[in-house]
């Protein structure tokens, strides 16, 4: 902890923070009182309280908190008004969505109530409406199809060879295989929500839903052209399916077949009695439900949202998955399909009016009492008036095309995105599609996080800012040190681009000058020891001239520069010569040249990137990391120790809370790196690397 210093132009009484002085100031302030053992945390979460049991039930039943206060004055008209429409619009579509189910259109309208009702008690979002909707018909339509399909229920007509389709038995199994797929879709979207997992719908983003609904049309679109030209075609379901589909519609088609005009049918007075379905088949219809989980819930939740959003409210994701699940497990039990909300009918709720989940009630008893008094006046209603209905209602998906100029001009990544989940949706099919179109969206994520955006940071005078010094003019150079941001965070997949990246940025190849000074200490101690052997010689040389002098001493006193004593020192110079053989020719023993050896050292070794004594600390700048994982650990203790090989040393600055704890499990602290080198903020590391340095900048820390 340092004095209080003044900074940036005006004062700034404070101490600067590093991950140490905040231990110690934690400790100064006594936190037993609120930072309690964990056993005692354990048994405070599990105490069972009156307000706290009130909060879990409201939470779970939000109709409980809104409903008592709800204002018939001020709500009630609105909700009347806006159910009604929303109910009429329930009608139609609920029975031409059920043709894409390929469902009887009365299962249409079944979905259209009993969701509705269930929603009404869980759900968070005022103003969409919960039924049916076109994508995820499709998709339920996709299944029925498949595990049930028209040639599996042929009988033979009596008296002829012919056969035709058994359509009440087709039509009974496809309810149950529609009711299992909602069940299970239902029951994945509670677990879901109960275990917090609803920012699970973050990872299909606006362009690949607006993407997958717009592939979806033209399924849609294929889906229902035959009711609408009146022909009678297979359907296909899986890869290319769409491709087949046009084969087919160019051989059936026949003049003949727009005679016989399909109508609606029967629909039955009262409501059916709630039954489970075959649950054999929920094995069978695990994936697709799924992906009607998913797909369904991110619909709900962007559209809730974004009326929360505009009318100032909060929509509970969580709890959302738990509404919307719930729909779908008790709606299933009553023969009723997958839900989710409906683009169209939220805009009309909204639009109209509509101020809280009242309206949902308003617009189920319309659908209700059609069901059980209004019915006969549908049953003539011919199915091409149903399919016209579904090319009115999808105009508003095949619009989403323009997202293309859009995104092209604002982003080629979600561009991209969007272009590969349109093709893998309309080739591949829903599901198959769905699944690609994720999986290509987290690759762009990774990607991205893969190649982040690195710069160095420069001080903006008068502030404690520091910003990238390539993108602000403004911003000054702090003189010694290198203050090095990443744009992402630092874990195994970039952890060597970050290395590589530090390198550039400092303009130190610290790989490059660690070699060349282990060159340097390998070549010293060469030196030494050849200084070391030198000396030997010459001491036993000196030995042996000492010898020579007693036994002469006449001679040693009338010829002090005797040729022997130069025979004698010869063959030493020789060898001296002779051992710097090998290359090191910068030295010869003495003092003055070993001064000269240095000052090339230093030449050469700030000849590989900036002087050495230009930087002196380096700053890297935490504060996007929201994890570290342990490769980035081993990484970033390799830059501590690599870079104070060479004098420079290594600091942190903005570390999260639990980004410190992280580095604590990985074994980063040692006795040399410790937590003093870890800082609150850039701004006192900045400080403390110019007070250890006895260094002073202008105009950021005058007292420095």
């Amino acid at each position: 902890m340092g004095a209080g210093r003044r900074a940036m132009g005006y004062r700034v009484e404070r101490d600067v923070l590093d991950e140490q002085g905040l231990e110690e100031l934690a400790r100064r302030m006594d936190y037993s009182d609120t930072h309690l053992p964990l056993n005692e945390r354990l048994k405070e979460s599990f105490r069972c309280t009156v307000p706290r049991l009130k909060r879990t039930v409201v939470g779970c039943l939000p109709v409980l908190y809104w409903l008592p206060r709800y204002s018939i004055w001020d709500y009630g008209m609105p909700d009347l008004i806006a159910g009604i429409s929303v109910g009429i619009m329930h009608l139609p579509q609920g029975m031409a969505y059920a043709l894409l189910a390929s469902l009887p259109p009365v299962f249409g309208l079944y979905t259209s109530f009993y969701p509705a009702l269930v929603y009404f008690f869980f759900g968070t979002s005022r103003h969409i409406s919960i039924g049916t909707f076109a994508v995820l018909s499709i998709m339920v339509g996709s299944v029925t199809e498949r595990l049930a399909p028209d040639n599996d229920f042929l009988i033979m007509i009596n008296g002829t060879n012919s056969t035709e389709v058994d359509i009440a038995s087709r039509d009974s199994y496809r309810v149950q295989v529609a009711a299992a797929t909602s069940i299970l879709a239902g029951m994945i979207q509670v677990v879901l929500g109960l275990v917090r997992f609803g920012f699970v719908g973050t990872y299909l983003s606006e362009p690949l839903v607006r993407a997958y609904t717009t592939a979806a049309a033209a399924h849609a679109v294929l889906a229902v052209v035959a009711q609408l030209f009146g022909v009678s075609i297979t359907r296909f379901s899986g890869p290319l399916s769409l491709i087949v589909s046009a084969t087919v519609i160019s051989f059936y088609i026949k003049l003949n077949g727009i005679y016989t005009i399909k109508v609606v049918g029967e629909i039955p007075s009262g409501l059916a009695a709630p039954r489970l379905p075959d649950t054999n088949l929920f094995r069978e219809v695990i994936g697709d439900a799924f992906a009607l989980a998913i797909v369904g819930y991110a619909i709900s939740i962007s559209l809730g949202k974004t009326f929360a959003l505009k009318h100032g409210y909060k929509v509970d994701s969580n709890q959302e998955l738990v509404a919307l699940g719930l729909s779908n497990a008790v709606g299933g039990l009553f023969q009723c399909y997958a839900v989710c909300s409906s683009m169209s009918r939220s805009l009309i709720q909204e639009t109209t009016g509509g101020k809280t989940q009242m309206a949902g009630i308003a617009s189920a008893v319309i659908v209700l009492v059609t069901v059980l008094k209004l019915g006969p006046l549908f049953q003539e209603l011919p199915k091409a008036v149903l399919a016209a209905i579904i090319f009115v209602n999808l105009k508003s998906m095949f619009k989403q095309y323009y997202d293309i100029i859009t995104l092209w001009r604002s982003s080629k990544v979600d561009l991209m995105v969007w272009f590969v989940t349109w093709v893998s949706t309309l080739l591949l099919n829903l599901d198959l599609g769905l699944g690609a179109s994720i999986i290509f969206a987290v690759l762009t994520v990774i990607f991205r996080t893969q190649l982040p955006r690195y710069s160095v940071l420069g001080h903006v005078p008068g502030t404690e800012l520091y910003l990238d010094m390539e993108t602000h003019r403004e911003v000054r150079e702090v003189p010694g040190i290198t203050i090095f941001h990443s744009s992402a965070t630092v874990y195994f997949a970039n952890a060597d681009l970050y290395l590589e990246a530090l390198k550039e940025k400092s303009g130190l190849d610290i790989s490059k000058m660690i070699i060349y000074k282990r060159r340097q200490e390998a070549k010293q101690r060469r030196r030494e020891k050849r200084a070391e052997r030198r000396a030997k010689r010459r001491a036993k040389r000196e030995a042996t001239s000492q010898v020579r002098l007693a036994e002469t001493p006449l001679m040693h006193t009338n010829h002090t520069n005797h040729p022997g004593i130069h025979l004698a020192m010869h063959p030493a110079t020789l060898g001296t010569v002779s051992e710097l053989q090998d290359g090191d020719t910068t030295t010869l023993g003495s003092s003055s040249e070993d001064t000269l050896s240095r000052d090339l050292d230093k030449v050469s070794l700030g000849s590989l990137g900036k002087w050495t004594w230009d930087i002196h600390s380096i700053i890297l700048d935490l504060s996007t990391a929201n994890f570290i994982d342990t490769v980035a650990i081993k990484t970033m203790k390799n830059i501590f120790h690599d870079f104070g090989e060479i004098d420079v040393t290594v600091y942190m600055a903005g570390c999260q809370v639990h980004v410190v704890e992280q580095l604590e499990l990985g074994g980063f602290f040692s006795e040399t790196i410790t937590k003093g080198r870890l800082f609150v903020t850039v701004h006192d590391a900045v400080l403390h690397c110019l007070g250890h340095q006895g260094t002073s900048t202008p105009g950021l820390d005058s007292k420095l």
